[in-house]
């Protein structure tokens, strides 16, 4: 299939999705979030969360757009199999970072891309993230420039949570929300033209 005969489809709303596909080289012809129920199943594990979220919001899309490559993904943060999702308020995030200061969590992202003949290829790729020992002055600082909010787990690792972040096991992509090789791979994979 040649570049001038695909559409892709981007069925999220997140900048920073768009911004690491950008990164490279792959510039989606429309975005159109999905709109989903995300709440987890009883006893549902943070990886298994992130596959049935992605697949689910890749087939909301294709209900309406078929024919084309549908690209989804859910990134969630989990401090072992307990699932963090956007910090409601200022003390909730206070919380995600005391349980994350000098511990290792979890996050896994759910990629899944259906091609224009239906088939469906789907991923989960799992990153570990090591925070140092945050006292009161760190937890003050972080939390007063409210980058906190919107966030899974209340942190995004490109901005200032970089300042306690010691280390990651896995894919840097992954934690800001589309495992990049990973998806360039899938996307190749299934006859995408980049």
């Amino acid at each position: 299939m040649s570049k001038a005969d695909q559409s892709l489809i981007l069925a999220s709303a997140s900048p920073r999705r768009l911004e690491l596909l950008k990164q490279v080289g792959i510039s989606p012809d429309h975005i159109i979030p999905a709109d989903i129920d995300e709440t987890p199943h009883k006893g549902e594990k943070p990886s298994a969360l992130a596959t049935r979220l992605s697949q689910h919001k890749a087939e909301k899309i294709l209900e309406d757009h078929q024919g084309q490559f549908i690209l989804a993904s859910d990134t969630i943060v989990a401090c072992g199999n307990r699932i963090l999702g956007k910090a409601s308020d200022i003390d909730e995030a206070r919380k995600f970072l005391k349980m994350f200061s000098g511990r290792r969590h979890s996050v896994y992202t759910g990629v899944c891309l259906i091609s224009p003949d239906g088939k469906v290829s789907q991923r989960t790729v799992s990153t570990v993230v090591k925070f140092k020992s945050m006292d009161q002055n760190d937890l003050d600082f972080y939390l007063e420039h409210d980058e906190w909010k919107g966030k899974a787990g209340a942190y995004a690792i490109q901005g200032l949570a970089a300042r306690y972040i010691r280390g990651i096991n896995g894919s840097y992509s992954n934690v800001v929300g589309l495992p990049l090789f990973e998806t360039v791979n899938m996307l190749i994979g299934r006859g995408y033209a980049l």
